[in-house]
């Protein structure tokens, strides 16, 4: 593994501690939480901070920091957590994701000078306001001189010099300071490591390097270039706690290291809170080493130093309780998951088509076929499993973007998650994240009114944004709902006529009139601003629902909010589907849609008109559906007590699907029109059938609102149902 794949994991791990802390954030503001969550969200900066050090993202780090320090000071109890407190670590976290951000992608770091200015404000109230933001790094004289060491020229292979530098006698700490031996294990150069950075983070504690420690040093023949021979002794001021030294060494891997007081004794060599868990090895003897060279002289006013050992694990005092070992997870390369996807995929069309020719065969049911298919499937949701994600990893992005709104706006909000850990397909957590972000920015910007509005309509002054996610018969509801204004179709009609989306004389339902608001360039904004007013947005929404074969559906009340709900499939490779002929053409209904099939007597359906129709299912009449007609299919059965009737659930309510025969009920791999053909109203996909064929999908919901909107216009004809 090279360094580059390290990073890539640091950054995940950055992600993921991210998404942690925002999670901790919730709870702390809602009241409910505990010192362990103020421990979880410090642990998270803690780990960016280590790793920011040791792949060289200095302002990550030092930002970091500096707020590790304002979180240590609430954790231990120095600092009580009040609102204005919680303010600034919550606006500071949004700096430290800009820095996570700025370091992954290379990009220039945020200007943070004011919000570190406003950490070590609120860590030392009585402090003087910090400075800017650090500098760019230093200059390497620079950088030696923070060490304690001089630019020494040297000429030729002369290192005398070097060694002279090295092996003199430094000021001693005074008592009370740290003394800090470390000596990297021989490998620690492999994968990127550089000691360099570590003795650097002491510089920042006000550490000074006082010696190196040559006595593994080879000659210069024997010398690997990968290897790390070098140990150092460095003082740090008594004032800095000792977790804090340690911290710096966390990601180092195997080393030694020893930490004691001038003129006291060694602390914690054995201490629980250690990062290492094994022994330790010392440097291996892969090259042959001269005699060890004199140690260096010791240090002046401090005790004789112990010999350095590796540290090992403490020994229980007392027996503890069994704690569950953690969850072990690997990281797979998403390409690699994919080919798996679609090899089940094929897997799955090539035990249908075994399953037809057996059946051909008089073999269906043999036990050896129907153990076949109990894997298969097994198989096929446990793949699906592997790509399923919690909606966490979308919605954790929400509360930033309540935060930034309250500023832009000037109102109250308060964000309610429901079903955080709904699990969803790897695409759809990947690709609804802009949607969802318009909604909520419509939701704040044009839903809730602002506090002075909402007192005068006897709401309370915090606004309300609920977002929820539930599966739904085969499929993932995620709605956006909110407790505003809700939407005035009077003033969106007059919008619509304005800039020509609709004409003056259009009859349209509550429901078609609410979808005005998904037209390319409309607005009801009556100022531009940086969120809303330019008439892109919710088209852009819709368009990349759709793209994920889903559909979004609108309810709204005037004076009591509005709720946009997005239906998406579970999966996008495979799915349980209803196998059903029309005509000569052979379909597929997903199975999330059906409620039940009926064959009705003559005397069960009620004609209104020459294609309009309604069966009694009940004591409720649905509207049935004639597919052949919708799609223009030749040859169907046009009598519905001589078809097969499918009652279907649809965004829109129950429908009934008139067709002429059923087939089989069996799982289907989806295949994308859109990828190898061009999209089609209605339908939403295609399969492989098991005996070769080619079927089309039926998109239940694109079908019935495509025919309530022909009944809408052929209302004026007196052809409506």
């Amino acid at each position: 593994m090279n360094l580059d794949e390290i990073q890539q994991i640091f950054f995940q791990e950055c992600d993921e501690g991210l998404a942690t802390m925002e999670a901790s954030f919730g709870s702390v503001r809602q009241g409910d939480y505990d010192p362990e969550t103020i421990n979880t969200i410090f642990r998270a900066v803690h780990s960016i901070k280590g790793g920011a050090g040791a792949f060289g993202h200095e302002r990550l780090q030092a930002y970091a920091h500096e707020y590790e320090t304002l979180l240590d000071l609430v954790r231990n109890g120095t600092l009580t957590l009040t609102s204005d407190l919680l303010g600034t670590i919550v606006v500071a976290f949004d700096m430290l994701s800009d820095h996570v951000t700025a370091a992954r992608d290379g990009g220039e770091p945020p200007a943070d000078g004011a919000m570190l200015a406003r950490l070590v404000a609120a860590a030392s109230p009585d402090a003087a306001p910090a400075a800017a933001a650090p500098a760019a790094p230093a200059a390497a004289e620079e950088v030696a001189d923070e060490m304690g060491f001089a630019p020494v020229a040297f000429a030729g292979d002369d290192f005398d010099d070097l060694f002279a530098l090295c092996e003199a006698p430094a000021p001693a700490g005074a008592a009370g300071d740290w003394q800090v031996t470390f000596v990297p294990g021989a490998d620690a150069l492999e994968n990127g490591g550089d000691p360099l950075l570590l003795l650097r983070e002491l510089t920042m504690l006000d550490g000074k390097v006082l010696a190196a420690d040559l006595s593994a040093l080879p000659q210069l023949t024997q010398l690997h270039p990968e290897r790390c021979y070098l140990g150092w002794t460095a003082i740090v001021p008594a004032a800095v706690a000792e977790d804090d030294i340690r911290a710096i060494f966390e990601f180092m891997g195997e080393c030694e290291l020893r930490i004691e007081r001038i003129g006291g004794a060694v602390t914690a060599d054995n201490d629980d809170d250690l990062p290492f868990d094994l022994p330790l090895p010392t440097l291996d003897a892969d090259f042959d080493a001269p005699a060890p060279a004199p140690a260096p002289a010791p240090v002046a006013a401090a005790p004789e130093p112990a010999p350095v050992v590796p540290l090992l694990p403490p020994e229980p005092a007392a027996p503890r309780a069994v704690v569950a070992p953690p969850a072990q997870t690997i990281r797979v390369d998403l390409d690699k998951l994919d080919r798996l996807v679609n090899l089940v995929g094929e897997l799955v069309i090539t035990q249908a088509m075994l399953a037809q020719r057996l059946s051909e065969h008089a073999m269906a049911g043999i036990s050896e076929l129907t153990d076949l298919d109990h894997l298969t499937r097994e198989l096929q949701e446990s793949t699906m499993a592997i790509r399923a994600q919690p909606m966490k990893t979308v919605f954790s992005r929400v509360p930033r973007i309540i935060r930034e709104l309250e500023v832009e706006t000037g109102k109250r909000v308060r964000l309610d998650i429901v079903g955080e850990m709904t699990e969803v397909d790897k695409t759809v957590v990947e690709r609804i994240g802009e949607p969802l972000t318009h909604l909520i920015r419509n939701a704040v910007d044009h839903g809730l009114e602002t506090p002075a509005e909402r007192l005068a309509a006897g709401k309370p002054e915090e606004g309300v944004v609920t977002l929820s996610a539930a599966h739904h018969s085969g499929r993932i509801v995620i709605t956006v709902a909110d407790d505003g204004r809700g939407i005035d179709r009077k003033r969106v009609r007059a919008k619509a006529v304005e800039r020509g989306i609709i004409a003056a004389d259009a009859l349209l339902s509550d429901e078609e009139t609410d979808n005005l608001i998904f037209a390319a360039g409309f607005s009801t904004a009556a100022t531009v601003s940086n969120i809303s007013g330019r008439g892109v947005g919710m088209d852009v929404v819709r368009k990349n629902v759709q793209a994920l074969g889903g559909r979004i559906g609108i309810t709204s009340h005037l004076g009591s909010g509005s709720s946009f709900a997005l239906s998406l499939p579970l999966t996008l490779a495979v799915l349980d589907g209803m196998i059903v002929t029309v005509g000569d053409q052979t379909f597929v209904i997903p199975l999330g849609h059906i409620v039940e099939s009926l064959r009705p007597d003559q005397d069960g359906v009620k004609v209104l008109g020459p294609s309009a129709s309604l069966l009694d299912v009940r004591g409720s009449y649905v509207p049935v559906h004639r597919v052949a007609e919708q799609l223009g299919i030749d040859g169907a059965q046009t009598d519905p007590s001589q078809a097969v009737l499918i009652v279907v659930e649809s965004d829109v309510g129950q429908a009934i699907l008139m067709v002429d025969t059923i087939q089989d009920q069996r799982q289907v791999v989806v295949k994308s029109l859109e990828a190898n053909y061009t999209a089609i109203p209605g339908l939403a996909g295609a399969t492989i059938l098991g005996d070769g064929r080619v079927a089309l999908i039926l998109d239940v919901d694109a079908l019935i609102s495509r025919w309530r909107r022909d009944r809408v216009a052929a209302a004026p004809l007196g052809l409506a149902a």
